[in-house]
């Protein structure tokens, strides 16, 4: 009988799974490898605590070195972290371990936040923030009570969770929810901000993360507001109306807040909690002059300070219009009012309707009475869901109802009435400051970010006909100041700075727009706006003949075309040359925009220039009753421009991939629509150039 075989034994059998990790082949990372990261890696692994502790405390210094990273990673120190560190006995050891990751997340793209994530990275955040709560709202013995190294390690471990969350919660909106659904996450942050006494970094911190967890995010607005246990909502009214530095990061939460929930001007929160709450507080700290002593980083806390006032600002001007729209919905069963013409079918609440009579397209005879032209505005409504929508649309940012048009004061809108009173001066003020470094240029950037904001939502509102007469009674002068102190100034200065033309051209679009013909121009001062277009063109021109690689060509198809200086430049001048501007700024600008027409498909002409050219074109000329449509348009001969470019335009339009452009193509059949009907309507009010030639 045979015999049977033993076993062979395999003492110390290999992980099967583990991967060997090769040394690098540089010779100089090699080195670094063996010299620095292998001892501390293994000393991190150490029986011995004080090995584990040092080991722990020396990778959270040498991980911030970009090779040492690299090859700190290559060694799989972050399952190390996650599993070994974050759970040892020493307190010491844990607060190190997270101080890794902290460095890890600032330093590597969100990529890496994702694999956290994915590595369960909340659960280990959780334990840690459930811990530190329970610290931090301890009786016995007193938080204040414990001595200084112990506070210092609760406050370095709390920052360190506060910058993972806050990263976290940036790379993907999943992790966001997830952050915002654990309760132990949540009520960590709520405790930091009742805390007294939290040093400034971790403060600030907090208030960061917060207000990236409660963008758009009602649950988070309404647990912030629901809070019993810290009360944390009364604290942040509380340090918003102690003013300085923190309280500029408590409105950035509470604007946050007030937006998820709501909270506007005509329907606000708990004792009337709205955004104008907070104009004041923030239009104070843009007071604050630059500090004298600008070295231990003073200058760029105060710089931080200003940038995120001044973005928080940018915001509430943005979300002015939601206002002004909840507040003013027409009432259900109220009559619409009589319009002369909504504009074309797919026109955008961001672009003016084209002021000109309903009957267009209608085959009556072509003089009518004013009766005559509300009975086939009524046609014209009941045969088109669209149009009737176009006015419903409309109705939406027409500004307060009628029954407060003749009140001169904003009683009913205090947001608005805040930033004209307080925010545009500071905002102003900000615009003209000497532009000596970073700070100050990017403080002069999102001063301007501000004021367009503030400008595009005034723009959308209707002011014809005496709408909204003490909206316009309080805008009119503002818009005008920010004309005269911010944009005059900056075109008077003719800077090479192409991303600042663009701005400030964006800001003047919107006042222009919003002043209605009524801009305060310079001398000759729209003849820089066509300057600037020629620049774009040219920048324009040198991208398409620049031999670009494949990742920059898909950007700039990804890139909005219609966000480009020279649409802007077009934008200013069609706004420029509306009635009642002058007739001779009429003239000159509608001579460049037929020239513009004429230039279609050549060389650095891009389409959406074009599509803005045209839809500035039907703004201007669109209602006979103006002068400029018997003096400058029937006079020097548009109407037969229009009507020979037509075909021109209609293969320009063609010419754009519908794949690649898919916008943009949208966009341009439209225009050339509007522009087939544009010059049927004009041709069938021709008798007008008629009575201007007598």
């Amino acid at each position: 009988m045979g015999k049977s075989r033993k076993n062979r034994v395999r003492p110390n059998r290999a992980d099967p799974i583990a991967k060997p990790v090769k040394p690098p082949s540089d010779p100089e990372l090699a080195a670094v490898r063996e010299s620095r990261i292998l001892p501390v890696v293994k000393d991190l692994q150490s029986p011995d605590i004080k090995s584990r502790t040092a080991a722990a405390g020396a990778i959270a210094n040498i991980v911030q070195d970009a090779k040492c990273r690299k090859l700190l990673l290559r060694e799989q120190i972050v399952p190390i972290v996650l599993t070994e560190t974050l759970t040892d006995n020493s307190i010491d050891s844990r607060a190190a371990g997270w101080e890794i990751l902290k460095v890890l997340v600032q330093e590597e793209e969100s990529d890496f936040c994702v694999h956290l994530y994915r590595l369960d990275i909340l659960t280990a955040i959780e334990h840690a923030a459930k811990a530190l709560n329970e610290t931090l709202a301890s009786t016995e013995p007193p938080f204040a009570k414990l001595t200084k190294g112990q506070q210092r390690i609760v406050w370095d471990m709390s920052h360190s969770l506060l910058v993972l969350l806050s990263s976290l919660a940036l790379a993907r909106d999943e992790i966001l929810e997830a952050i915002v659904a654990n309760q132990n996450i949540v009520r960590f942050l709520f405790r930091i901000v009742a805390t007294e006494a939290v040093p400034q970094a971790a403060f600030e911190e907090t208030l960061s993360c917060l207000m990236t967890l409660s963008e758009d995010n009602l649950p988070l607005g309404q647990a912030i507001t629901d809070d019993q246990e810290t009360r944390c909502y009364d604290k942040l009214l509380e340090l918003a109306a102690a003013g300085g530095p923190r309280s500029v990061f408590v409105c950035g939460v509470l604007h946050n807040v007030f937006a998820s929930l709501q909270w506007l001007d005509h329907s606000p929160g708990k004792d009337g909690a709205c955004d104008a709450m907070l104009v004041p507080t923030l239009s104070k700290a843009l007071e604050q002059p630059p500090p004298s002593n600008k070295a231990n980083g003073q200058a760029d806390s105060w710089a931080q300070m200003m940038q995120v006032a001044l973005e928080i600002v940018a915001s509430i001007g943005t979300d002015l219009q939601t206002a002004l729209e909840k507040g003013n919905r027409p009432q259900p069963g109220s009559a619409s009012k009589d319009e002369e013409w909504n504009g074309f079918e797919e026109a955008e609440k961001d672009e003016d309707a084209m002021d000109v009579d309903e009957g267009f397209g209608d085959d009556k005879d072509e003089e009518k009475d004013e009766e005559d032209e509300e009975e086939e505005g009524d046609e014209e409504e009941s045969d088109s869901d669209d149009a009737e929508f176009d006015e419903a649309d409309l109705e939406k940012v027409t500004g307060i109802d009628s029954e407060d048009d003749n009140e001169d004061d904003l009683d009913d809108l205090p947001t608005l009435r805040e930033l004209m009173n307080k925010a545009i001066p500071q905002l102003i003020r900000l615009t003209n400051i000497a532009v000596d470094d970073d700070n100050s240029m990017a403080i002069q950037g999102h001063a301007i970010s501000a004021l367009n904001n503030i400008a595009w939502t005034i723009s959308c509102i209707d002011f014809s006909g005496g709408e909204n007469a003490n909206i316009w009674k309080a805008w009119a002068p503002a818009g005008k100041r920010i004309w005269q102190r911010t944009i005059s100034p900056i075109l008077e200065a003719d800077s090479a700075d192409l991303q600042l033309a663009t701005q400030v051209t964006s800001l003047a679009w919107a006042v222009a727009r919003s002043l209605n013909g009524t801009t305060p121009l310079s001398k000759n001062e729209h003849r820089k706006f066509m300057s600037l277009y020629q620049v774009s063109k040219a920048q324009q021109q040198n991208t398409i003949t620049s031999d670009v690689d494949d990742k920059n060509k898909e950007q700039q198809t990804q890139e909005d075309p219609f966000q480009g200086l020279g649409v802007k430049c077009i934008g200013v001048l069609g706004a420029l040359a509306r009635d009642p501007a002058p007739i001779d700024i009429n003239r000159e600008v509608g001579v460049f925009l037929m020239t513009l027409l004429g230039s279609a498909g050549e060389p650095g002409v891009a389409p959406a220039d074009i599509i803005q050219g045209l839809n500035e074109v039907f703004d201007i000329y669109g209602d006979e009753e103006y002068t400029c449509d018997a003096e400058v348009f029937w006079k020097d001969g548009f109407f037969n421009h229009l009507e020979e470019l037509q075909p021109k335009l209609k293969a320009v339009v063609k010419g754009i991939n519908k794949r690649a452009f898919e916008e943009l193509r949208i966009k341009a059949d439209e225009a050339l629509i509007n522009l087939g009907r544009f010059v049927q309507y004009k041709k069938k009010h021709a008798p007008k150039v008629k009575e201007a030639t007598e």
